[in-house]
């Protein structure tokens, strides 16, 4: 009987601490990270982070749709009566947005391809080659971002002026040949970093074989920097295509704006026809966020198409050389 009793507070006492045991592999996992309670803390997170980022996205295209009585309404806030488009035509026909469209995606593009070109031709040059004050170069590189563009403008514009140079897109193209276009320091130092990474000996396998440092740079350091020019291409793309400050310093009396600067001057000069207060004005705070959502399509659809490359460029430029 006592044996009997035994067994069985033994067998009680294994099958508890097994649950026991089970428990907590469940809720802390093996590791931790594999647990119940890290995933919960983590998907939580995650779950914050993106109501932050999203909530103005969410805001915007809600709102895009509003009437004027949904807006003078209080009780509407995020699911309007019904989808007013008259808010994205009104956008659409006063701007041209076809050609607004193609001006922004012009005025980015060309700038942002030959930022590419002399940011990754200026930082080869720094990795792989000797010159006098080649320090001092450097180092007067990295002042040019430092520095801010709203200390630079005036000296920059009469500059331009000299030249000829403004209301064209020639103000965005020449500064970007030259490696001096928006945040051209920050791609040199990437292009820089990532030629540094790459191993010599592959460029001196070549120079054996008799390749020129042209061939060398444009059969051996290119192809293996796709990574890098996807990621400048892209930054320099969003950064010229998002400019209104000095776009509008710049192409003050041109016929061709960025996408964002042509909306926002056609609010301006909407909101200065209409007194505040009016039905009119009412219905531009609807419209105001159309031209929004219109003006940050285009980067969206980039985005789309070019995420995956996007994400595994960030990821290839980790490796490692000599």
């Amino acid at each position: 009987m006592m044996k009997k009793m035994f067994v069985k507070d033994t067998y009680k006492n294994i099958n508890k601490a097994t649950i026991q045991r089970v428990i907590k592999h469940r809720l802390l996992g093996m590791k931790f990270s594999d647990g119940l309670v890290f995933k919960i803390l983590i998907y939580g997170l995650l779950i914050s982070l993106g109501y932050v980022y999203l909530y103005p996205m969410l805001y915007m295209l809600t709102n895009s749709f509003m009437t004027v009585s949904d807006i003078i309404d209080a009780s509407v806030r995020w699911v309007p009566s019904r989808l007013n488009w008259e808010n994205y035509v009104v956008v659409w026909e006063a701007i041209d947005y076809p050609r607004a469209l193609w001006d922004g995606i012009l005025l980015a593009g060309l700038p942002a391809l030959s930022a590419t070109f002399s940011s990754a031709l200026i930082g080869y040059g720094f990795a792989r080659f000797e010159f006098p004050l080649k320090k001092t170069l450097l180092a007067l590189m990295i002042l040019t971002f430092i520095v801010p563009p709203q200390i630079t403008m005036m000296p920059t514009f009469r500059l331009y002026a000299n030249y000829g140079l403004l209301g064209s897109i020639r103000t965005f193209i020449y500064p970007a040949i030259l490696g001096q276009g928006f945040n051209g320091a920050i791609f040199i130092l990437i292009f820089y970093s990532f030629f540094k990474m790459i191993p010599k000996s592959l460029e001196e396998s070549a120079q054996l074989d008799g390749a020129s440092p042209i061939k060398v740079f444009t059969k051996i350091a290119i192809p293996l920097a796709i990574p890098a020019i996807i990621i400048v291409f892209l930054f320099s793309f969003v950064w010229y295509y998002n400019e209104t400050f000095l776009s509008g310093l710049y192409l003050r009396g041109s016929d061709i704006l960025t996408l964002p600067l042509r909306v926002e001057q056609f609010f301006i000069n909407y909101t200065s026809i209409y007194p505040e207060g009016s039905q009119a004005r009412e219905l531009m705070q609807a419209a105001k966020l159309a031209g929004n959502i219109l003006t940050i399509l285009p980067l969206l659809v980039l985005y789309f198409f070019t995420q995956r490359h996007f994400v595994e460029s960030i990821d290839r430029t980790g490796i490692t050389g000599e």
